[in-house]
Order: structure tokens, then C-alpha cells, then sequence
């Protein structure tokens, strides 16, 4: 059985898609990238072990607008030897300590404004391949009554991303008259050619990207076109 589109509306106030190779001061992609798209189905619907979402296209909805922040951040976690003393495990996630050697003021180059109409699918893992429709109905039940798991977000978690089911019936998107070669951008920072675990080490994937009639078109993470990372096991 063919998976079928999946689409959402998503819009907010602000958003930042971080690039990667600015790493003291945060400048945003002017789209959203794959990898936050996928998290924003993620938050909705996610069961890492049975699928995965396939991200096809996405389409700007807004012009896009920059605007200059100055946030404050946090620089790290606490050290491993306390977070064992409090009980946690080696590979557990540690708190953040927050105090004036871990605290940063950081300038950020985000987006204002966002308004996209996203696309993808459900890509069962093998095993549950006869699961799919039911996985569909299961995400468009949730979508459509405005539930997720935790709320969706545009790259930082202080920009949260609210989110509309777009039914097969709706009229088709009016995407900006935007043309624009991005270069290299990040697909994901995940693997995404096995199943998921808990605490899954980072394998950036890129490729890239070019925006045309305000459309960017995603190749499935398998193409030639995405250049991926090696997976290190911890």
C-alpha cells in the first residue's frame, strides 16, 4: 500500500533554523528545514519503533522577514559526577545548571512571522508495513482535534508552532513568488535508515536546497542528492 500525503498548515510568531556552521551567534535558514518539519509531525504522531516520517515538500506560505534577538542561554549541563550522585545513570540526561559561568546572552537572526504549508509521509519500518492506515488514521484523528504529544516548536523551544489539518479536498496553496538557491542545508540530525532508540547519537545528513515559485522540494532521505553522515554507536 502506497503511504498517502500528509499535509499541515503550520504558522507562528518566530522561528530559527540554526545553521550549523555559525556556532557563536545563531542565524537562521530562511525556511524551515526537513529535520524541524519532521519533529512538528513527530509532536503529533510519533512511534519510532513501528514508522517514520518522510518529509516531501514544503511550501512558504509568508514572505520571508528576519528579525534580530537577543536571548539568553544555557552553555551546559551539570557535570557527570554530581548528575551520578543524584541518582542518574551515565547515559541519562542530565539537568542544567543554571548560573553565571553557564549562562550566555547570545544574538539571534530569527524569522518573524512563518506561515508553511508542510507535506509527508508515514514510512512504516519492516514488520509493520500492514499497519500503515491504520498509523494514517491514527495522525489525522489527532491532527484534525489539535493534539500532540508536546507542543510542535520552530527550532527553539521558545517559538512554538501551531498547527491545522489540510483535508484532501482543500484548495491548493498560494506559495509566495519566492526563487532562491539556499546551498547546503540540513536534512536531519538523526539516521533515519533504521529504526530510532532512546539517546541516539547525531548523524547530520545535508543536501541541497532551492526554492522555486516558493516551493522546496525534499528528495527521500535514501537519494543520491542527500549527503549522509556515519552513525557512531556510543
Amino acid at each position: 500500500m502506497k503511504p498517502k500525503d500528509q499535509v499541515l498548515e503550520v504558522w507562528g510568531d518566530f522561528a530559527c533554523f540554526t545553521r550549523p556552521e555559525l556556532k557563536v551567534e545563531r542565524f537562521s535558514y530562511p525556511v524551515i528545514t526537513p529535520s524541524a518539519a519532521r519533529g512538528i509531525y513527530d509532536a503529533i504522531y510519533c512511534k519510532p519503533v513501528e514508522f517514520r516520517w518522510q518529509v516531501t515538500r514544503i511550501e512558504i506560505l509568508k514572505t520571508v522577514n528576519y528579525i534580530a534577538l537577543r536571548r539568553n542561554e544555557v552553555k551546559g549541563a551539570i557535570p557527570e559526577k554530581l548528575a551520578t550522585q543524584w541518582g542518574r545513570g551515565r547515559n541519562a540526561p542530565r539537568p542544567i545548571l543554571v548560573d553565571d559561568r553557564t549562562r550566555a546572552q547570545r544574538q539571534t537572526m530569527a524569522l518573524k512571522g512563518v506561515h508553511y504549508r508542510l507535506h509527508a509521509e508515514i514510512r512504516p519500518w519492516r514488520g509493520f508495513e500492514s499497519g500503515l492506515q491504520g498509523m494514517e488514521m491514527q495522525f489525522r484523528r489527532r491532527a484534525a482535534n489539535g493534539k500532540c504529544i508536546y507542543q510542535p516548536y520552530f527550532g527553539c523551544r521558545e517559538f512554538p508552532a501551531y498547527f491545522e489539518l489540510v483535508e484532501p479536498d482543500s484548495p491548493p496553496a498560494s506559495p509566495v513568488p519566492l526563487d532562491m538557491d539556499i546551498g547546503l542545508i540540513v536534512y536531519d540530525v538523526f539516521d533515519l535508515s533504521r529504526p530510532g532508540r532512546d539517546h541516539d547519537p547525531p548523524c547530520i545528513s545535508l543536501f541541497p536546497a532551492r526554492v522555486n515559485a516558493g516551493v522546496l522540494n525534499v528528495p527521500a532521505y535514501e537519494s543520491n542528492e542527500v549527503l549522509r553522515g556515519i552513525r557512531r554507536e556510543r
